[in-house]
């Protein structure tokens, strides 16, 4: 396969020697980091000194865990790929041990003096916005020793993750399908949407059952896993003194526990709306009895789901020359200079993703398969992608590394803009129905689904910090009566269903799955912004972009006029949502 299709690892290091030199730097780095353990803040050269470091320090260390993490990813069965990826995990272990003391220090330093170093050396000011917020947090600080041990503990904590990764990822087998020739065909995570999206209801319907049978057979494994890592969260939340994990996981994406609580009001509110469109999706399928598997098949799709990666660039290019010429230049840049390993492969790490590396650039995982729904997924990355662009053009390592709060933002914003220019430009009424519906597809699925992910993980660590001791059969339970709620009466909710919340590898990073939901919300309000207001509101969007994490996620999204505590904006997504529905309806 071309090369120009996949990532050069080359740019973070050119060989092993010169990744080894730079992790011997590091740890040189930090051992000086850690001289100033106990007289960190005797005076501001010495905080800033440290702190100087530390920042040299962080930009090595990120260097070096990208590397290993995206050469694991490309393939998980890889041993040497194994061993490099534990290999910056342990480095990932001792820099936060050997850093661990600083924010304790700061914390417990002699009232008043931080403020006093802040103020009067202007040096500081390159550190300040992070030395405030350790000095706002000071009740969820731990003492030096304790917060040195819980550091140690770090690798072991994502344990639960690690082993369902290497679980699904490298050794389910899920066997094998006939497809709509009746051909043999291996059924992996990489192609299950393909199947599940195929006009033949035997074809969904196998792929739906070997998907669910696998699961199933593991499903006390992964409970296991998984709730040993909502209790791992939850007695950190305790430790730290906060009210609950929800509460700790919201105050570190720079929300609060309100912004969730009234995305989940709003969209219990807006349930009628979401059945509305699985009964139309029924009707268009003529099907008497509307089965889980048969939720992503669109019925206006009269062509194979098939698109190659040069239409699906050229595409995505297109619907996003409108944010102008400085943002297209750079997404060419990065089509054009491997910031993308485009194709599905055998054991590369499923789903996308985007990683930023400081001074490098952002790399983007795909498993392009040819599908026209991996334009999105395109469009979706580039926005993160592009957000990491922005942050470390104009920040310091610091403050670049925006919470992902405000990141679902920037990825959806694109997803919509590429919508729009489809629906817009095409022609012909049944494709033009088929990109609606698609855009309906999305936002249930971002946004309504991931509400219903997000409901999912507040009642379990709920439960679980109120002392109930959960079974697999307890989560299966909760998870299949969400279902029922979500998609209402008009729908086959199918047993096997119940399984799915063990697919769903970001359940292993709490509380995650309601940035998306929150996300879109303020997506649709900003393309919609930036369709409507063109350059003027774009300069906005792009300067908070530009701020990184410098601000908090709340205040930079009232920058482009959006507050996430208050229901308006959940609802006028809900509204959109409706209004795509009756076009749709009007259309056909």
């Amino acid at each position: 396969m071309s090369s120009k299709y996949e990532w050069n690892l080359e740019e973070i290091f050119e060989n092993k020697e010169d990744f080894n030199n730079m992790e011997e730097s590091l740890k040189k780095d930090l051992e000086k980091i850690n001289s100033y353990q106990g007289k960190l803040c005797n005076s501001s050269d010495n905080l800033y000194n440290c702190y100087k470091i530390y920042e040299q320090a962080l930009e090595k260390y990120e260097k070096l865990y990208g590397y290993g993490m995206l050469y694991y990813n490309l393939d998980m069965s890889n041993q040497e790929g194994i061993k490099l990826y534990k290999e910056v995990e342990s480095l990932g272990t001792e820099f936060g041990t050997k850093t661990s003391f600083i924010e304790p220090e700061i914390t417990y330093s002699e009232n008043g003096i931080i403020e006093k170093y802040l103020n009067e050396d202007k040096k500081l000011l390159r550190y300040k916005r992070d030395i405030l917020d350790i000095l706002k947090e000071k009740e969820h600080i731990l003492s030096k020793e304790e917060e040195n041990l819980l550091a140690n503990y770090s690798e072991i904590f994502s344990s639960p993750e690690n082993t369902f990764e290497i679980l699904t990822n490298a050794e389910f087998e899920f066997g094998k399908l006939k497809d709509e020739n009746e051909k043999e065909q291996e059924l992996t995570e990489s192609n299950y949407t393909i199947y599940l999206k195929s006009k033949n209801e035997n074809v969904r319907k196998q792929a739906f059952n070997l998907m669910y049978d696998k699961y199933s057979k593991f499903i006390n494994t992964i409970s296991e896993l998984y709730l040993s890592n909502v209790k791992m969260t939850s007695v950190t939340a305790k430790l730290r003194k906060y009210k609950s994990s929800l509460d700790m996981a919201t105050k570190n994406d720079d929300a609060s526990i309100k912004v969730y609580d009234e995305l989940i009001k709003a969209i219990d509110k807006g349930l009628e709306v979401n059945h509305k469109f699985i009964n139309l999706k029924k009707k268009l399928l003529k099907k008497e009895d509307f089965h889980m598997y048969d939720l992503y098949v669109n019925p206006f799709e009269e062509e194979k789901d098939e698109i190659t990666y040069e239409e699906a660039r050229k595409e995505v290019e297109n619907a996003l020359s409108v944010m102008g010429k400085e943002y297209t230049d750079k997404l060419k840049e990065a089509f054009d200079n491997n910031w993308v390993d485009v194709y599905a492969k055998a054991n590369k790490k499923s789903g996308a993703y985007s990683m930023g590396i400081y001074n490098v650039h952002p790399f983007v995982l795909l498993n392009f398969v040819n599908s026209k729904r991996d334009v999105s997924t395109i469009a979706h990355e580039l926005g993160h992608s592009m957000h990491s662009y922005y942050s470390s053009s104009n920040q310091t390592i610091i403050d670049a590394n925006y919470t992902i709060m405000v990141a679902e933002v920037a990825s959806t914003v694109n997803e919509l803009l590429l919508s729009n220019y489809q629906i817009k430009n095409e022609k012909d009424k049944v494709k033009k129905a088929e990109l609606l519906y698609e855009l309906l597809e999305m936002i249930r699925a971002t946004l309504f689904r991931q509400a219903m992910f997000a409901e999912f993980e507040k009642t379990v660590h709920e439960k679980i910090e109120n002392g109930n001791t959960l079974s697999s059969e307890n989560l299966n339970s909760i998870y299949y009566d969400l279902n029922k709620k979500y998609f209402g009466n008009n729908m086959i909710v199918d047993e096997k269903i119940k399984y799915e919340w063990a697919r769903i590898p970001h359940f292993y990073s709490d509380f995650y799955v309601y940035k998306y939901a929150t996300g879109i919300s303020c997506a649709i309000n900003i393309a919609n912004n930036i369709l409507g207001q063109g350059e003027t509101f774009i300069k906005k969007y792009i300067e908070m972009l530009k701020q990184g994490c410098s601000k908090k996620s709340i205040e930079l999204l009232k920058m482009v006029d959006i507050d996430l505590e208050k229901e308006d904006v959940y609802k006028s997504a809900i509204d959109f949502y409706n209004e795509k529905i009756k076009e749709l309806e009007k259309l056909i």
